[in-house]
Parts: structure tokens; sequence; C-alpha cells
């Protein structure tokens, strides 16, 4: 299945059918507030919340601007989405977002011309125009979430995504988010800027992509396990120091001869189930290349990595 350019956007229809419903936004309370809801009538984030925000079920930025002082936090099995673009809604966190196990977080929104990115969720026109831009001052920190998807995002500190995901498999889910959309579960990092470092490992899903990010520390990719033949794809980013992959694998059945666990290039037909064959999108990178992410992934199935580097 082909994921890079088609799920972002399938994912914006989806769910901007789901998260329709209305919620209601309360006043900040001498805690954290605790923004909660359902997948059809999330609970809203609007204001200014000095004391952090906890999210407990469906919690969405959607009717305007949401600024949280302190540490916003998705807890176990619970759902943020902060997508849309109408009413100048974007999320500024003063502070870290951390989403716990089983949580799902998507942040972001902006459609590129060439057809990546992702369209906010909210944007019906035929040729998508609205953006959203949050900005998280500190870190984003991932412990066995289901899925982090990140558009159109800047990141004070480090990104680190440890274990979670969906399970080996590009079958949608039948619960949670991305069964209610019907999707298969993946994460992804997409036009951000990331200060410090990034550092995602032992996720197992289906598919993991990072793309024309700038990131201002170094990237490490280690020990995850991807259902997608071309399970996971580093395209285009610029790197300041350090690349390294290791560890990263997917499958033997769900292999076709050639396949590689990761590429610095996209599919040249992405509309036709096939890997091949494939469009370089080096990175650039200030520091050493190691790993699976040394030299160039090859462009045919019987093709050499290389010359060139990741």
């Amino acid at each position: 299945m082909r994921l890079r350019r088609g799920v972002p956007a399938l994912v914006a229809a989806a769910l901007v059918l789901a998260i329709a419903g209305a919620g209601a936004a309360a006043a900040p309370a001498a805690g954290p507030f605790v923004c909660s809801g359902k997948f059809h009538t999330p609970g809203l984030l609007k204001g200014t919340y000095p004391n952090g925000v906890v999210v407990k079920g469906v919690c969405a930025v959607r009717t305007g601007p949401a600024h949280v002082i302190g540490t916003l936090t998705v807890t176990k099995g619970s759902a943020l989405g902060a997508a849309f673009g109408a009413h100048h809604s974007r999320l500024t966190v003063t502070g870290n977002l951390v989403v716990d196990a089983g949580g799902v977080a998507i942040l972001g929104c902006k459609a590129n011309p060439n057809g990546t990115g992702m369209p906010c969720l909210d944007d019906k026109a035929k040729v998508p125009k609205l953006t959203s831009h949050p900005v998280i001052s500190g870190d984003i920190v991932a412990k066995s979430a289901v899925g982090v998807l990140i558009h159109n995002t800047t990141i004070g500190g480090n990104y680190k995504e440890t274990r979670g995901g969906g399970g080996v498999s590009c079958i949608p889910p039948k619960t949670g988010v991305f069964g209610a959309i019907k999707s298969p579960v993946f994460s992804d990092i997409e036009d951000a800027a990331v200060k410090k470092n990034v550092v995602i490992s032992g996720l197992k899903t289906c598919w993991l992509g990072l793309a024309r990010d700038k990131i201002g520390g170094s990237l490490a990719i280690n020990n995850n396990t991807l259902a997608d033949p071309d399970g996971i794809e580093v395209l285009a980013n610029q790197i300041a120091k350090s690349v390294g992959c290791a560890g990263n694998s997917h499958p033997a059945a769900a292999s076709p001869p050639g396949a590689q666990p990761v590429y610095d290039s996209a599919e040249a037909n992405p509309n036709v189930m096939a890997i091949y064959p494939r469009v370089a999108e080096p990175n650039t990178v200030g520091g050493t290349r190691s790993g699976q992410c040394t030299l160039a992934s090859p462009s045919t199935p019987t093709g050499s990595a290389g010359p060139g580097p990741f």
C-alpha cells in the first residue's frame, strides 16, 4: 500500500466528518484543565490555560487559538486533534507535550502544491488553503503511543517516540481513532522544525515517515518494525548534526525482492501498488551518516545502495 502521499489526505477527509460535534470548553480551574469528550463530540480547547491541560477522551483545537502553559498530557487511550485551520485555530504549548500509552496526537496542517503534507481537517476547499502551525516550546514525548502525526509544527526541544504503534500490520484496527477512520496505524513528521534531536525507536506499526523537516540536532531511528514494504521514508530533511539508523526491519513475508527497511527516496508512481522505481529525495546532513542511513537507497529492485549519501 502506498501511504506517504495518500494517507494524510484520507485521514483529513475522514476526521473532518468524524470530529465535527460541538463540545464545550470550560474555564480553567486551579489545577490542570481536563479536556474530555468523545470522538463525535470532542472537548474543545480555546483561550489560555495557565496550569496545564490533561486530555481524557477526545479533545480538539478547532474554534480558535489555544495556549497551554505547563504540560499538555494526552492520557492513556486518549486523542488530541489540533489540525484545524478555521477561526485562526492554533495550539501553543509553553512547556512539554506528553502522549501516554495508547494515545494519539494529530498536530498541525498544511497542504503543499505537489500533493504532499496534510490539509487541515476543516478545509473543504477543492484546493486546500487553510493552515495551522502549532508551537511546542519544550519537548514532545510519546511513550507507547498508537500514532503521532506532526505537520507544519515547531518543536523547541526534542522529539522522542518510543515503542507503541498499532502492531506490525497495515490492516486498519477495529477500535480507536484509526479504526474510526478506517486507516492503517502510522506516525509521521512532515514540514516541521525540531530545534534539538529526534529519536524514534521500538515502533511496531505500518509506516513511518519524516519529510522536509528541519532538525537542529541529530536524528536516530532504531529498532522499528514496519509492515509496509517501504516502511520508513526519510525524505529531503535538513539535519544539522548526525543521522543514524540501525535494527529497523519488516517481516520477510511482507517484503518483495529488493525491499529495504529505510529509504531516502519515494515511489515514482505513488498511486500504483509497487515500491519501484523510486525517485531520490536525499537529505542534507551536517554530521555523519551511519547504519541503514549511510548511502542512498536503491532506485530499482536489483539496484545497490549509493553511490551518493543518504
